[in-house]
């Protein structure tokens, strides 16, 4: 296995921890600017008395198309453990299907295999440009392609975005998407919407949080099962007028003509989830990938013998799906890796909503551990409620686990993801995500007198911004934009703001010092960081650490 060479210089003599503050991004003062608003008296004393500098968060810095895509969750997390910037999902999928490399795939061929079979080709998944998880226009370039290919019938499943994109922005998609499918429609092309629902009810739940949100997509999409519309954007407008909720919470649809679904699943049908994301890939593809009799999470009631393939493989240990587009980037050289090389014991942790970016994602999109005996993994179990109703969500239980294990004194590093700042800012929520940063500073404020008892050393940044800036703000003007009413026009999706990164140095030598914010740092340059603090060199292919040490 890989080591880390000893540094000249020596580790930090207590505990070396990277704290998380998931979706908490630098933006201007402001109201409604979620993290200035919050009553934060820790990151205040940070901001004011401990060296920081500012780490790109977005675009190309993250392996991004461009500096107009916003980061998240899963990018952010592959910097950060991989001390590297890699091609990233969208960017993949982009060019394979720019290269035409996506339509030579085997993968491909036997998808479009209907064409001969005339039976049906399904693509599911994120319906928005939100270039988080999926971007609209590759699902129209793989319908394009397949009418080209012979494929006689085309069904489309659309998950309603709402969180990535403006929260009530569904039918800026939806209409143009109609006209589309109308250009394409021919008599030797049927080619419709056949059913849908907002994103966080059915179909994308992640981590196994709540499978019932895939039955209740399994049951719509496959089975055609549910309240029927004569189109989406009906769906979507009677269900906003009769519940008052935002795109994602939307319920799911069917659409039917005649009293019948138009789309279900059969056999012998071909069926492509699109998004290139995989952590709200996995457990859908899990559930159309398992034989029958092979599934326990929920009755799948009828499971149809279709082709199916995801844009990506989601999951490169445990090979999910079985069948995908385009290969996944292959992340080398991470920062676990070569600790656990080195022998130097790892601790991970965060609660269900983020429990995968600190091991998965911060592994380089790997499931399973490097050493067993050097690495050990804290899944501290979500609350299934909306977020904006318990806006602290587990952080004082993380914390109180984090606290034990400092003390105990069992590991050299220390890794920990507060979800707070992103998960409640995607509901849109000012107020809770207020609530929700004043949680989060609580913690802080109880985990730094641990560090500077131990002597130790902690490393606290942010994957991406969210709670810096929870409304639509106006391009000309610089303010939140207003809905009729007065309020605020919320915005549910991540920010291309920067985020801090506070070295926070409890040793009481006086031998870290931070490089000059030159600002051109990013989430990359934690790595090496890293592995300074532990008085190891970082390898050449990594990006340079933030710090000297004498």
């Amino acid at each position: 296995m890989k080591r880390l060479e000893l540094s000249s210089a020596a580790p930090v003599p207590g505990p070396v921890l990277c704290i998380v503050m998931d979706g908490v991004g630098l933006a201007p003062e402001g109201p409604s600017n979620a993290v200035s608003r919050a009553f934060t008296p820790t990151l205040d004393r940070l901001f004011a008395t401990v060296p920081w500098v500012r780490l790109k968060a977005h675009g190309t810095a993250v392996g991004l198309p461009s500096d107009d895509d916003m980061g998240n969750s899963e990018v952010g997390h592959n910097a950060l453990g991989s001390g590297q910037v890699f091609a990233q999902g969208a960017k993949l999928v982009t060019q394979s299907i720019e290269s035409g490399k996506i339509f030579a795939s085997e993968t491909w061929r036997r998808l479009a295999g209907v064409a001969q079979t005339g039976r049906t080709l399904h693509f599911l998944g994120l319906f928005s440009d939100g270039n988080v998880h999926s971007h609209i226009d590759h699902l129209k370039a793989l319908i394009v392609r397949a009418k080209a290919d012979g494929v006689r019938r085309v069904r489309v499943h659309i998950l309603l975005d709402g969180r990535d994109v403006g929260e009530t922005s569904a039918l800026d998609y939806v209409l143009p998407f109609e006209d589309f499918l109308s250009g394409l429609r021919s008599p030797d092309f049927d080619v419709k919407i056949a059913s849908g629902g907002g994103r966080m009810k059915i179909t994308m739940d992640r981590y196994e949080a709540d499978w019932s949100m895939v039955e209740r997509g399994w049951r719509t999409h496959v089975l055609g099962e549910g309240r029927q519309f004569p189109s989406a954007a009906e769906a979507i407008r009677t269900y906003r007028d009769e519940l008052g909720v935002i795109d994602q919470d939307l319920p799911a649809f069917v659409i039917a003509e005649n009293g019948r679904p138009v789309g279900a699943v059969e056999d012998g049908d071909s069926v492509v989830f699109f998004n290139f994301r995989g952590d709200r890939a996995i457990e859908i593809s899990r559930t159309f990938d398992a034989p029958e009799g092979g599934f326990d999470k929920f009755d799948r009631v009828r499971v149809p013998k279709v082709f199916y393939a995801g844009m990506l493989e989601y999951d490169g240990d445990l090979h999910i799906p079985k069948h995908y587009l385009v290969d996944p980037p292959e992340i080398t050289n991470t920062l676990g890796e070569y600790l656990a090389g080195s022998g130097l014991r790892q601790l991970a942790m965060s609660e269900t909503q983020k429990f995968g970016h600190v091991t998965y994602f911060w592994n380089g999109n790997r499931s399973g551990k490097f050493s067993e005996e050097l690495e050990t993994y804290i899944e501290i179990p979500s609350d299934i409620v909306p977020f904006e109703q318990r806006p602290w969500m587990k952080c004082a239980e993380i914390t109180d686990r984090l606290i034990e294990l400092l003390e105990a004194g069992e590991y050299d590093f220390y890794r920990v993801n507060f979800p707070n700042g992103d998960m409640v800012g995607h509901t849109g929520s000012l107020e809770a995500t207020i609530c929700a940063m004043e949680a989060l500073d609580l913690q802080l404020g109880r985990i730094l007198p641990v560090i500077d008892r131990l002597h130790g050393v902690a490393v606290i940044t942010a994957d991406h911004g969210n709670a810096d800036e929870m409304a639509e703000i106006d391009k000309k003007t610089g303010k939140p934009k207003l809905n009729a009413d007065g309020s605020f026009k919320a915005k549910t999706s991540h920010t291309l703001n920067p985020v801090p990164c506070f070295i926070y140095d409890a040793t009481g030598q006086g031998r870290i010092s931070v490089k000059e914010d030159r600002g051109t740092f990013g989430l990359s340059n934690i790595a090496a960081t890293v592995a300074e603090l532990l008085g190891r060199k970082a390898p050449g292919m990594w990006d340079e650490s933030l710090i000297n040490i004498n």
